[in-house]
């Protein structure tokens, strides 16, 4: 039976406040599992942190999606080695390079997908800006030239490099949908066409919740069609500390991050029973 795991990120727990302190590590994890989230996403590059994270995470009985931001194939290894001492449930890759011919990315991604394969371990390419996956159309060709590889889509980033105007067209909608359509993994923030990152539960952002609520709801039924019974799939609630959110001339968040955290998984649980059957 298929089943959906919503993690938090542990950058997103960050508050870069002059007002509140910040939490420790045990205190985020106490916290985010109190909450009823299934894990988190954080870094899986430091062998000595990942350990006392891993520990941590199995005391609460988290699970983790561990980030990793390679600039060529062998820089994979290490995090693969990592993750078989310390379990993930998928391995979120941002290509740390910024190419400029499909030609110099097939050889990484190609040698990515071997590592993958020969570790046993998910390995999804995140979309992402300022990475190889930067700009929306330049990672349909790479969908043209490699139709198996695994994407986790932050569709937020689309969203602002490319300045869909509104109302969103179908076009633009049917380009995201390719997107989606080779997504195993999501990472959750609502953007407009000119901020990645905006308040949920302030009202007049509503058309924008909306418009990402629909674009996640159909990645979840894509998923739930090229997903065998038995799979899970990670949804993480990304409302990352400023820059991304905006900030008052104080500059203190504009809104409680971690309720908005808390909504959107109330949201994506929604979606999740919404697209079953």
């Amino acid at each position: 039976m298929q089943d959906i795991l919503i993690f938090q990120s542990l950058w997103a727990m960050e508050r870069r406040s002059a007002r509140h302190p910040e939490l420790t590590l045990e205190e985020n994890l106490e916290k985010i599992a109190a909450a009823g989230f299934d894990g988190i996403s954080t870094h899986w590059t430091d062998r000595d942190v990942v350990r006392r994270t891993a520990g941590l995470l199995k005391h609460h009985g988290l699970q983790a999606e561990g980030q990793c931001f390679p600039k060529t194939v062998d820089d994979l290894k290490p995090v693969l080695e990592i993750a078989a001492e310390c379990n993930v449930h998928h391995i979120c890759l941002q290509p740390d390079v910024r190419l400029r011919r499909l030609e110099d990315c097939l050889p990484l991604l190609e040698g990515w997908q071997r590592l993958s394969e020969e570790a046993g371990i998910d390995v999804l390419i995140e979309t992402h800006r300022d990475r190889m996956t930067t700009d929306l159309f330049f990672t349909l060709d790479l969908l043209d030239r490699l139709p198996d590889l695994r994407l986790l889509s932050d569709v937020s980033h689309f969203l602002v490099g490319r300045e869909f105007a509104w109302p969103v067209s179908d076009e633009n909608h049917a380009l995201i949908h390719r997107i989606l359509d080779s997504s195993w993994a999501f990472h959750g923030r609502v953007a407009s066409r000119e901020q990645v990152q905006i308040e949920i539960s302030f009202p007049h952002h509503r058309p924008w919740v909306d418009l990402f609520l629909g674009w996640w709801e159909y990645g979840f039924r894509s998923w739930r069609k090229r997903a065998g019974g038995g799979n899970t799939l990670a949804f993480t609630c990304e409302l990352g500390p400023k820059p991304y959110a905006i900030t008052g001339r104080d500059g203190e968040d504009s809104t409680d991050r971690w309720e908005e955290s808390l909504l959107l998984m109330q949201e994506a649980r929604a979606l999740w029973d919404k697209t079953a059957g």
